[in-house]
């Protein structure tokens, strides 16, 4: 099934972007009905982060995040095969002299980009890798094939390094002293372990404070980055912001609470590009009940 779905993307990068994103657009409002549990996990996370939103716009919402995440899914198929120029047509970077005088700094710090979890993260990391070497930590995927595929889009262009989680932080520190600006996405629940609880959108939400170690430790910048999806298939805009001041501080939670208020705003944005389908709250306080019984 996999190397089907793979073959068929490897067909569709001859397809014009317009045409990729109605594919992509019907795709997943197919898929809204065909995977429950992710429909399940996505209503919770909404009613939770927009308990104002009432339940008629709070389902559109949710409608239109399938759409975009089925967009961004076919949108790989240009990603993964299309040429270099095609790409940088595809995804405009704004905010790039950002990065560079972060990097082109005799002496300079090593370099952070926060990336959250919006549905362009994948078209941004491989138009970077148009500029610049990264370095970069990944969950591996399930699947191996698709694990092998995602990272093999990843390092098409220049020299980039990735670790998994369970490779350690070392061997990225090691790259970001050389250099490598890395591309981090802290903003998911992997758990108790390593993670302290901070707000999202008002919910106690298990939050990995890595942002803030990892800068101390290698003192770096941190800048963040956000890829957004532009309408009907025009693209995606890559906006790099200006270093964080005063960051990292003394306080490890006010930091990860700056990044999760960081990443609200974002939202605030094109809420229905951000991963709305991952347990963002699965890891609760002690004592607190789970809120996706019903998704299980």
């Amino acid at each position: 099934m996999t190397r089907a779905v793979i073959g068929l993307l490897w067909l569709l990068q001859f397809l014009p972007p317009r045409a990729l994103a109605a594919i992509g657009s019907a795709t997943g409002a197919l898929l809204y009905w065909l995977i429950p549990k992710r429909r399940a996990v996505t209503r919770v996370n909404l009613a939770k982060c927009f308990p104002a939103m009432g339940a008629t716009a709070r389902e559109q919402l949710a409608r239109a995040h399938f759409r975009a995440i089925s967009r961004a899914f076919f949108d790989h198929a240009l990603l993964w095969w299309a040429p270099r120029a095609r790409i940088e047509r595809l995804v405009r970077i704004d905010g790039l002299e950002h990065l560079r005088a972060a990097m082109g700094t005799p002496g300079g710090a090593p370099v952070i980009l926060l990336v959250p979890h919006f549905v362009g993260l994948d078209a941004g990391a491989i138009r970077l890798a148009c500029e610049a070497d990264c370095t970069a930590i990944y969950a591996r995927q399930s699947n191996p094939l698709f694990d092998e595929f995602l990272r093999r889009g990843r390092h098409r262009f220049g020299d980039q390094r990735t670790y998994s989680r369970q490779d350690g932080i070392r061997p990225v520190l090691a790259r970001m002293r050389e250099g490598r600006p890395l591309y981090y996405l802290p903003d998911q629940d992997y758990g108790p372990r390593d993670t302290i609880f901070v707000p999202f959108f008002g919910v106690a939400a298990a939050t990995i404070p890595g942002l803030s170690r990892i800068a101390r430790v290698a003192r770096a910048k941190v800048l963040p980055c956000v890829t957004r999806m532009l309408p009907a298939g025009a693209g995606y805009v890559l906006r790099i912001e200006a270093p964080w001041d005063n960051f990292p501080t003394d306080d490890l939670v006010a930091d990860t609470r700056r990044m999760n208020a960081y990443i609200e705003r974002c939202i605030a944005d094109t809420p229905e590009q951000y991963n709305w389908m991952h347990r963002r709250f699965k890891t609760r306080p002690a004592g607190e009940a789970g809120f996706y019984r019903e998704s299980r």
